[in-house]
């Protein structure tokens, strides 16, 4: 599923995204650590894994994410 970055906070490493129907979902720490990157800036469009409503796992768009 794809996204794109609402708002990152560098200190916790978690945020909000915007899917593409404009609802607006939160991801924390773990989701962030789970992938490659350092740090997500407002804009960006992202790949998400999702668990039910959770997020996961992001990454940027160009990135691939894990199989399921």
């Amino acid at each position: 599923m794809q996204a794109t970055v609402r708002s990152f906070d560098e200190a916790t490493r978690s945020g909000t995204v915007f899917l593409d129907d404009g609802t607006v979902l939160e991801f924390g720490t773990p989701a962030f650590d789970a992938g490659p990157l350092r740090l997500l800036r407002s804009g960006q469009r992202v790949n998400l894994v999702m668990s039910g409503r959770e997020i996961t796992y992001i990454t940027l768009s160009t990135f691939p994410v894990p199989e399921a």
